[in-house]
């Protein structure tokens, strides 16, 4: 994926930034999975602290119950002894819920206009600042970016999207504070097309996914941006804050049925985030995480790698 960083190098960098933290809080400490794991014999009371862990994890109840189901049955069969295995096998488990899939960005067809992305979540994810990482990450590979400022329902917060929009050097359409959200994509559909820039990118209110007249207003933006270009929006990202646990599942579920989601962008993963919500949304949802945040500035921002994510999270190294 040529738009970002390679995860692989954040791994084999030491993640001096980055995932170190969220790496830290799935493995390390008193019931860690690697410290609880490597070099002790496997035993009933030690499988039970694995599931316990793998709960903490945020990993899903369903997916932790396969997994420790297969390790009760094989130590019971005497073909796994030691956490060392377990370890391995679970390294090999998690990576084989990622068959190989498209997570590029996907982009309007040549000559149909620019490419529409729109950019939903609650508040309080992250959502402005995964824009303005995306929005980085874009006009670093030479791309014109135009914002479009449809969250009109909540104060400061086209505000927001122009200081970043200032810091990056990209231009924002607005409209009136409580205004149509609907007429303001129209205009920066409009304005992207007459400006003949690469991208567009709206954002969006922060809805609550149980709010439904909110819901349905993200139905009217998406329509409005399907009438004025073409195959629009072409991609519709979900912001899911990686500390928020099941809701997030929750979440990705409710903003799919009204939006289309076609791909997550999982921020706060450089905080206290349990990693392994990236595993529950694998196991809940046929949605791809396309990129994850890695830190709090414009640069922090990561194509999702499962396998070098869950070498990340077990503090293994990464195959070469």
């Amino acid at each position: 994926m040529a738009f970002f960083k390679s995860l692989v190098d954040k791994i084999r960098q030491g993640f001096d930034k980055g995932l170190e933290k969220t790496r830290e809080a799935f493995i390390s400490g008193a019931q860690g999975l690697r410290n609880l794991l490597l070099g002790r014999a496997l035993d009933d009371a030690l499988i039970d602290q694995l599931q316990a862990t793998l709960l903490r994890a945020d990993v899903g109840l369903a997916t932790t119950t396969r997994l420790i189901d297969r390790i009760r049955a094989d130590f019971k069969a005497g073909t796994i002894k030691s956490g060392d295995q377990v370890l391995d096998y679970l390294r090999a488990e998690l990576k084989a819920l990622w068959p190989p899939e498209d997570r590029a960005l996907r982009f309007a067809a040549p000559g149909t206009g620019p490419t529409v992305i729109l950019m939903t979540g609650v508040n309080g994810v992250g959502k402005t600042t995964s824009i303005a990482k995306l929005c980085r990450a874009l006009t670093g590979e030479g791309k014109t970016v135009l914002l479009g400022a449809c969250d009109t329902f909540r104060a400061g917060a086209v505000h927001q999207l122009e200081v970043w929009a200032q810091r990056l050097g990209v231009e924002v359409v607005k409209g009136q504070q409580g205004g149509d959200p609907a007429a303001v994509a129209f205009d920066a559909c409009a304005a992207a097309k007459a400006r003949k820039v690469d991208v567009l990118i709206l954002d969006t209110a922060g809805r609550l996914q149980t709010q439904d007249p909110l819901m349905r207003q993200l139905s009217k933006i998406r329509a409005v941006a399907a009438r004025q270009i073409e195959g629009a929006p072409h991609e519709t990202l979900l912001v899911l804050d990686a500390t928020s646990g099941q809701n997030a599942l929750r979440q990705a579920e409710e903003f799919h049925k009204a939006a289309g989601v076609t791909g997550i962008f999982l921020s706060k993963l450089d905080g206290t985030a349990k990693g392994g919500i990236v595993i529950a949304i694998r196991e809940t949802t046929s949605i791809p995480v396309k990129y994850i945040g890695v830190g709090e500035t414009p640069d922090d921002v990561q194509p999702f790698d499962p396998g070098a994510f869950i070498d990340a999270l077990l503090n293994v190294e990464p195959a070469t």
